[in-house]
């Protein structure tokens, strides 16, 4: 049984334990506020104060014991006003490790906010009502993880008691969400029965499923393996933000942060068109340092004196090639609308160019869709519109540096912003398709 008590000094306990991102998603009515609730409680991390307020609420509902949804009913308060909501962020904690879950809404029209939940999470917890089996939103939230990199995804498939436990029932619905989880190249997915309701499979393992005999969905959270660094065991990347001169002093600097990789006094690094120089000074407001990692903000100094601007890339030896076309996935993030051929400007890193989309190649709610829908007539043009999700083909004016999507964006990400008034149309991810 998974042990939940805070030590006696839990501040510099917390400090020492590892920290697990991850987030919950689901399709409307799943149970994901009963189910997030749930693990609020189970692990002790609800105040008394609130506690004893859900009880109040929950007894004056006539609710028969708690209704653990009360504890993030805010934000399903908001999404029944229809306010425009981002995501919820929860903080609770074990005595193996730390945990930020990045709660995400379940409508379909908040497509856009889940992804952004997704980008910084390691493990994305799905949830899926017994009685419905897989939905259509379950397959574009699968879809979503798999875009961005996301290798352990746990299926808890919930409201397992309103089927009456029935193993049968949760054998049909693994193998569905297997078979899809393997066509997207998701190769970790975890399968729980559990009753967010009644607590079996959450935190605790219950007693209402003896054929179940594997992890609950805590188990496997405090089991995954944290991912360490990933941005920085990548190839250096460093997107010029700033140049700072003082010509009094010959000061000459290049200001930004570390997207990826490391950096140390002495190495060499390479630069546009070609170029190559050593780093001879890494400074930061509290002095020289010796390195610098992804996420450290500094500034750089070269041994030479080059021709360098905001927006250009000082990178490791493995510096990507520049190009003037590349594929990418894309989400909508406005009413306005993306169509082939439409002028937008391209942030990429610290540049901002001018770009087209040149074609608009596929639907991801294609790829997604468990219905027979009818087929898109050959030469029809596509559109990205708010919240859709497609693979398109981009034109820039300026040669950039893009390499494929990595680390969570630390490299392969990308802004499309209308050219008229500066609105962001689009967040992308260099060379991920799907299907």
């Amino acid at each position: 049984m998974t042990t939940a008590t805070a030590p006696a000094h839990a501040s510099d306990a917390l400090a020492d334990r590892e920290t697990l991102r991850l987030c919950t998603a689901g399709s409307v009515d799943d149970g994901k506020s009963t189910f997030v609730g749930r693990l609020l409680h189970d692990t002790r991390s609800v105040l008394a104060d609130q506690l004893a307020s859900v009880e109040r609420t929950s007894a004056d509902r006539g609710f028969d014991g708690l209704d653990l949804s009360l504890l993030v009913d805010g934000l399903r308060a908001e999404r029944e006003q229809g306010i425009t909501i981002d995501v919820a962020y929860r903080y609770f904690a074990t005595d193996r490790r730390t945990f930020i879950l990045a709660d995400t809404p379940g409508h379909v029209q908040y497509t856009r906010n889940t992804v952004t939940g997704v980008s910084t999470s390691q493990v994305v917890v799905l949830l899926i009502d017994a009685r419905h089996g897989e939905v259509e939103q379950t397959r574009r939230h699968l879809t979503v993880a798999a875009l961005l990199g996301v290798r352990t995804v746990v299926l808890a498939v919930n409201k397992i008691d309103l089927v009456d436990f029935d193993e049968q029932v949760f054998r049909d619905i693994e193998s569905d969400a297997r078979a899809v989880a393997d066509d997207l190249g998701i190769d970790d997915l975890k399968v729980v029965p559990i009753s967010a309701l009644l607590g079996d499979n959450v935190v605790e393992r219950g007693e209402n499923m003896d054929w179940y005999t594997g992890p609950t969905v805590l188990e496997i959270l405090e089991g995954v393996e944290v991912a360490r660094g990933r941005a920085n065991d990548l190839d250096f990347r460093f997107p010029v933000q700033y140049v700072i001169r003082e010509h009094a002093s010959d000061y000459r600097g290049y200001a930004g942060r570390v997207k990826a990789g490391t950096v140390h006094v002495g190495d060499t690094v390479t630069l546009p068109e070609g170029r190559e120089a050593v780093v001879a000074h890494i400074d930061t407001p509290d002095g020289e340092v010796d390195s610098a990692t992804a996420g450290d903000s500094v500034v750089l100094r070269l041994d030479r004196e080059i021709d360098i601007v905001r927006g250009d890339l000082i990178a490791g030896p493995g510096r990507p090639a520049d190009t003037r076309r590349f594929a990418a996935t894309v989400v909508g993030l406005s009413d306005k609308e993306l169509t082939r051929g439409k002028r937008v400007k391209i942030r990429y890193g610290t540049k901002l160019t001018r770009g087209r989309v040149t074609s608009v190649d596929t639907s991801v709610d294609s790829l997604v869709s468990i219905d027979d829908a009818a087929p898109v007539a050959e030469g029809a043009d596509l559109t990205v519109g708010l919240n859709d999700i497609a693979h398109v083909t981009v034109d820039v004016a300026e040669a950039l540096p893009v390499e494929d999507y990595a680390a969570r964006g630390a490299v392969g990400s990308f802004l499309v912003v209308d050219q008229a008034d500066g609105d962001t149309l689009a967040a992308g991810l260099v060379g991920t398709r799907l299907g």
